[in-house]
């Protein structure tokens, strides 16, 4: 072989070999930041860092509101609430339905655009801790390793804390005790079954309902997820 061939030959191992090695890195630091999770608690998120940055701009002093507390401090009520609304298989599956997916895909298929994103509990934590809210196959991609990681290392109950201590439940407001004070004026704990039905279901759009709290979906699915939450499986 030439020399000139072997140069060639060269570049495109490399070019080959080079994304293969970023890609690697990148997983072995979620996987180290996620093992350090397990019995360490999350600082901030991407969504955090993005909504401050985001609310910075136009008041430079401004901070999100968050206030992490234990799993036996957060409300059974708020807690089966979000299960009812958002995923009620979480205690049952590996961090991904697959029905739901599909369900998701086929809607995405009809539309010509991701519109729908069938994710799980695990699947959101995902995203809020490492990713950003766009909408694409390569990030559900990232995303499904990240979910395998997190139900990997840890227990459901623990994966299901961190979710309820970093959510996003309105423009600036981040968890369980936030959303609870910032709302009702109330501690976590002390989340009645009204409130945190009503609370789990902002959480698809919750900035849209911190600023549209009268909303006449907004009521309707409160009472459905009310009806839903005495069959909600805890972790």
């Amino acid at each position: 072989m030439s020399t000139a061939r072997r140069g060639v030959w060269r570049w495109l191992k490399w070019l080959i070999l080079a994304p293969l090695l970023l890609f690697t890195l990148i997983q072995l630091y979620f996987f180290v930041q996620i093992w350090w999770w397990v019995d360490h608690n999350p600082g901030t998120t991407s969504f955090m860092r993005a909504q401050q940055a985001a609310l910075r701009e136009k008041n430079p002093s401004a901070n999100i509101q968050q206030l992490w507390v234990p799993y036996a401090r957060i409300s059974n009520n708020l807690k089966r609430a979000i299960i009812a609304s958002e995923d009620a298989n979480f205690s049952d599956h590996d961090g991904v339905d697959w029905e739901a997916l599909q369900k998701a895909y086929d809607k995405n298929a009809k539309k010509h655009k991701v519109v729908s994103g069938g994710s799980t509990i695990t699947q959101q934590l995902a995203k809020n801790l490492f990713l950003s809210g766009s909408r694409s196959y390569l990030r559900k991609g990232q995303e499904l390793i990240i979910t395998y990681m997190l139900e990997t290392l840890m227990e459901k109950e623990r994966i299901f804390e961190i979710y309820l201590n970093v959510v996003e439940f309105g423009t600036g407001t981040f968890g369980a005790e936030a959303a609870a004070r910032h709302y009702y004026g109330v501690s976590a704990a002390n989340l009645g079954p009204a409130q945190a039905a009503r609370l789990a279901v902002m959480l698809p759009n919750p900035r849209f309902f911190d600023k549209h709290r009268d909303s006449n979906y907004l009521a309707k699915r409160t009472e459905v997820i009310l009806r839903r939450m005495n069959s909600a499986e805890l972790p």
